[in-house]
């Protein structure tokens, strides 16, 4: 059902790239899960979203970042975040976005970000975030937690209020590294140091 719920948000993926990864009798397994859970009202007729009670039997975690320098610190706060759900959306900050908190540019713009991080395997979907408004991609996403990193500038009180605006019940939780004192800023002045 996570994949179902994934492929129905991404403009990205097809039914036809998900079954040409998998074999012939992979595929008749698939084809007979997706007709119980049909049958049992989890799954539309149209195998291509959940129903309300597909949808309310998995647990969605939202979490975000600029990801331009990938470290240590990024991956455990990937892995801590994809082990409270069964899917993890990651929204990767636009450059736009990028460039205004941390007044330059971005080593790697928004869609080379949003691939890298689309690549790492406890990652369901990347996706880009609004320039304009967080919520916009919460509104779309609609997670049951919000998890912030542990040095993200996102108040708590801040995004529990914009989400009850949206009539959405979201946990926020905050996540810590076991290397905080690695960043990306960090590794970047001191390549600068190095050179």
């Amino acid at each position: 059902m996570s994949s179902i719920y994934v492929n129905s948000i991404s403009k990205y993926t097809s039914d036809i790239g998900l079954l040409n990864a998998i074999t012939y009798e992979q595929t008749e397994c698939i084809i007979s899960i997706l007709k119980n859970l049909i049958k049992d009202g989890f799954v539309c007729p149209n195998k291509k979203n959940l129903t309300k009670k597909g949808r309310s039997s998995i647990k969605v975690v939202l979490t975000g970042g600029v990801f331009d320098i990938i470290h240590p610190g990024h991956i455990y706060t990937l892995n801590s975040a994809k082990v409270l759900g069964d899917v993890l959306i990651v929204v990767i900050a636009t450059d736009k976005t990028v460039t205004t908190l941390k007044r330059k540019k971005p080593l790697h713009n928004q869609e080379q970000r949003c691939s890298l991080i689309n690549s790492l395997k406890m990652v369901d979907l990347a996706i880009v975030g609004s320039e304009k408004d967080i919520f916009t991609t919460v509104k779309d996403i609609k997670p049951e937690i919000i998890a912030l990193g542990y040095d993200q500038t996102h108040q708590e009180k801040y995004i529990t209020n914009g989400c009850r605006k949206l009539n959405l019940n979201v946990k926020i939780t905050r996540l810590y590294s076991p290397v905080p004192e690695i960043s990306s800023s960090k590794i970047e002045k001191n390549a600068k140091l190095i050179r």
